[in-house]
């Protein structure tokens, strides 16, 4: 029986995948550096910028000196694009206000940063949803590794088998399933409905 819905943010309930694209390039710009859409997709989406910095200093040469000042950087083009962009969706605010009106704990787990979660979920005016909020900051391993799922998990003395995790990206679901938790795949974040999640955790239930 699921009793807790966790929620990745970038690309399930928020369209952000671009905005951090863009703020990282805009940062790494200022430096000559970059980072295509194709490769963007293939292998940084979902990762954090500071993997995605280590990443690229390995295969590009990028200054590991400049870590900290870039991430930074992206970090604050990404809320400088959320303010003018973030905005509350219908079919989100349904879903999530139905499910917690039905007694289900409702957790965000996100790679992006403390910061940057919160102000997304003000935005989108999910905040007052959700029991539990996770972030790159709160662990010690980000997606792929399992760590923030099994943590709220923990947080909510829950077994695996009791949680459905949503999640998009190859990283997000890769930790999903390692946390051993139910998964429900995303594609766009207008897939992410009040109807698609009862219809999951009903196939979950009849299993």
């Amino acid at each position: 029986m699921i009793k807790a819905i966790f929620f990745d943010m970038d690309g399930v309930l928020i369209d952000a995948k671009d905005w951090h694209y863009e703020a990282l390039n805009r940062a790494l710009g200022h430096f000559g550096f970059g980072i295509s859409r194709e490769s963007h997709l293939s292998t940084f989406d979902g990762l954090p910028t500071r993997q995605k910095l280590q990443m690229l200093s390995k295969a590009r040469g990028l200054p590991e000196q400049l870590h900290e000042f870039l991430n930074a950087l992206k970090q604050t083009y990404t809320l400088e694009i959320s303010h003018k962009r973030c905005k509350p969706a219908f079919n989100h605010q349904y879903a999530l206000s139905k499910l917690k009106a039905e007694g289900y704990k409702i957790a965000v787990c996100s790679n992006s940063v403390h910061q940057s979660v919160e102000t997304m979920m003000e935005f989108s005016a999910l905040e007052p949803y959700l029991d539990l909020l996770i972030s790159n900051e709160d662990v010690s391993k980000g997606k792929p590794d399992p760590e923030m799922y099994i943590q709220a998990m923990s947080t909510f003395d829950l077994k695996p088998e009791e949680c459905l995790i949503l999640e998009d990206n190859d990283h997000g679901i890769q930790a999903a399933i390692a946390s051993g938790g139910n998964l429900l795949k995303i594609g766009v974040p207008d897939d992410v409905t009040y109807q698609a999640i009862k219809a999951r955790i009903a196939e979950i239930d009849a299993a």
